[in-house]
């Protein structure tokens, strides 16, 4: 586990020596290569790795776990009822939680294109013949990376981890020569460095925190990769490789530039000797793709928790394993990561460009991670203010430093990630409060099911044989499908099923918890399927654990009667016209309801309606 936690959990925070000290000294707030300068940035980075990713990260926020299952819209879920509520009070737990989860999607555009390109740029220290294929290698290797994602991982999942150690072993030795150049850049151990650092160059110092939170980029997937390692793989493996070869390297280039100023344009590359660059950059190159492919696989996570927690419309999931449930594949969220990712690559030219843009995204979700357990650690784990509050206050005070030095760096690129984060949010909140209106308006528009059991038992209605199964929104509403079958064909099966599909606020359902049936007479019954945000509702399996509750459907008489809404923006009270129209759009481009729930296109029958929005 811990090997494998290697190749999927620290590929992002592993590649970052890549450019992250470089940016320190030649970015677009650098400083001069001093001495003093040198040890204080290295104070920083040592003291951010430390207090970030060793204690605030490893120690207490892998403690919130959503029964297994970390990130930050678990995070969030740990704070909704478990049976869904709303109010007031939820929506800034809401508000936060979706925007965090939004901005990771900037941060999986960014992340491969600046990880991929600075390897590649080590072509360039090589030789300068290079310099002009280095956009078009870069953009090549990332086609061919999103090309893959179709295939899934499960093939090449096990060699992640070996070359990922290989390259911390690596990047470890690199360091150790570095350090034998001038040992006493050890001094930077001594926070004080830091402090001088920050005395000496005041504000163009603070804006150096912009380059030093590269370091710890990869601290969200620590949390959010929690669910496939558990917490002490995750941790053994940050203290006895990750974090030593971390710092070693960061440290050795760090005595590179203090005995030669010149290489601090690109330090890591300059660690290596002549004949060991060609190879070193064809393993940068496969630990950036690695990293990536942690990130863009993250990306397909996370659409899936949206769309089981309702902030999402159905996409299209493929699953590419038969025996890892978390290996999805979601294409459109692979082809637009692709499009994002080679345009930044295209438009920014240079990692160097791309760091500016990068940082905020990762700084936005940290600083709402903090504020998030701190709600945790206060309304579920009960600690008191005088625990939780300088705990929380101390963390959320360096979040803010970094999320402060890279925001002035928005005109630079970070408005990207924040462009990206508000559009998602948008989408989000807009399908959210879209479904909730659609639901208010099926449900004035359908008559209650006590009427409709009056009329079948009236002998209103013919019975025919068979199964029906009628899915609805609510356990409590009339399908307007059902509603639409008795008023034009006035037939009715021998057995009716409304059926509900409910997403808990949880990664996972016990089987036991997983279906419940309510007899209403007639034939009538009323089901209603539990399911996790990291669970696929199978309606067929589900129908099928109904037998040991007395309900018996047989597969080849079942009809499933699925409702077609077409919507219509309208002035009525609700959400804008603009998000109205939004809503219909997505409501149009959805994935149909039979695929995602598995059903049997041949048994399916859609009933449309014409909703005024």
């Amino acid at each position: 586990m811990s090997i494998a936690a290697l190749g999927v959990v620290f590929g992002d925070i592993g590649t970052s020596p890549l450019y992250a000290l470089r940016e320190g000294f030649y970015g677009a707030h650098a400083v001069a290569p001093t001495p003093e300068n040198v040890l204080g940035v290295l104070s920083l980075i040592f003291w951010a790795l430390v207090l970030v990713i060793s204690v605030k990260y490893l120690v207490f926020i892998l403690r919130a776990d959503n029964r297994g299952e970390g990130g930050i819209l678990a995070l969030m879920a740990l704070l909704l009822p478990r049976r869904r509520a709303t109010g007031p009070r939820l929506r800034a737990v809401v508000a936060l939680g979706l925007f965090g989860a939004a901005l990771l999607y900037g941060d999986g555009m960014i992340t491969p294109a600046i990880s991929v390109l600075s390897a590649i740029e080590g072509l360039k220290v090589a030789t300068p013949l290079f310099e002009p294929y280095v956009i078009p290698i870069t953009a090549a290797i990332l086609v061919g990376l999103f090309a893959f994602q179709a295939r899934g991982t499960a093939g090449v999942g096990a060699v992640f981890g070996p070359i990922t150690l290989l390259w911390f072993v690596v990047i470890a030795i690199l360091g150790i020569t570095g350090l034998m150049r001038s040992p006493g850049v050890l001094a930077a151990l001594d926070p004080l460095h830091a402090v001088d650092f920050f005395a000496r160059n005041g504000w163009h110092g603070f804006l150096v925190l912009g380059a030093v939170v590269l370091v710890v980029t990869g601290g969200e997937a620590l949390y959010a990769d929690m669910g496939h390692f558990g917490r002490m793989p995750i941790r053994r493996t940050w203290f006895t490789v990750v974090l030593p070869a971390l710092l070693l390297n960061y440290f050795g280039q760090g005595a590179l530039v203090l005995s030669d100023p010149e290489t601090a344009h690109n330090p890591f590359y300059r660690l290596a000797p002549g004949w060991a660059l060609y190879p070193l950059v064809a393993l940068a190159t496969a630990a950036t793709v690695i990293a990536s492919q942690a990130v863009i696989s993250g990306a397909f996570s996370l659409t899936r928790q949206a769309i089981q927690l309702g902030y999402s419309p159905r996409l299209v999931i493929e699953h590419t394993s038969s025996e890892e449930i978390g290996q999805i594949y979601v294409p459109l969220v692979n082809w637009g990561l692709m499009v994002a990712t080679i345009w930044l690559v295209v438009t920014f030219r240079s990692s160097s460009n791309l760091a500016a843009a990068y940082g905020v995204a990762v700084t936005g979700t940290m600083a709402i991670t903090t504020v998030l357990f701190y709600l945790v650690a206060r309304k579920r784990w009960n600690w008191g203010l005088e625990r939780i509050l300088p705990l929380a206050a101390f963390f959320l005070a360096i979040d803010l430093a970094f999320l402060g030095a890279t925001l002035v760096k928005i005109a630079q690129g970070g408005w990207f990630p924040l462009a990206v984060a508000a559009g998602v949010y948008v989408l989000m909140t807009t399908w959210k409060r879209g479904r909730e209106i659609l639901a208010e308006r099926l449900r004035a528009a359908s008559p209650p099911l006590d009427r409709v059991l009056a009329d079948v038992r009236a002998g209103n209605a013919v019975r025919v044989p068979g199964t029906a199964v009628f899915l609805t929104g609510s356990p409590h509403a009339t399908p307007l499908a059902l509603v639409q079958n008795l008023k034009h064909n006035k037939v009715v099966h021998e057995q009716v099923v409304l059926l509900t599909i409910v997403t808990e606020e949880i990664p996972h359902v016990a089987a036991e918890e997983r279906l419940e049936v309510e007899s209403l007479g007639l034939g009538f019954y009323r089901l209603t399927g539990w399911y996790g945000f990291m669970e696929d509702p199978n309606i067929p399996r589900l129908l099928e654990r109904a037998r040991a509750y007395g309900l018996v459907c047989d597969p080849d008489e079942t009809t499933y009667f699925l409702g077609r809404e077409t919507l219509l923006a309208t002035e009525r009270p609700g959400m804008a016209i603009w998000r109205e129209k939004l809503f219909a759009f997505l409501s149009r481009n959805q994935q149909r309801a039979a695929a995602f729930f598995h059903i049997p296109p041949d048994r399916a029958i859609e009933v449309g309606a014409l909703i005024e929005m």
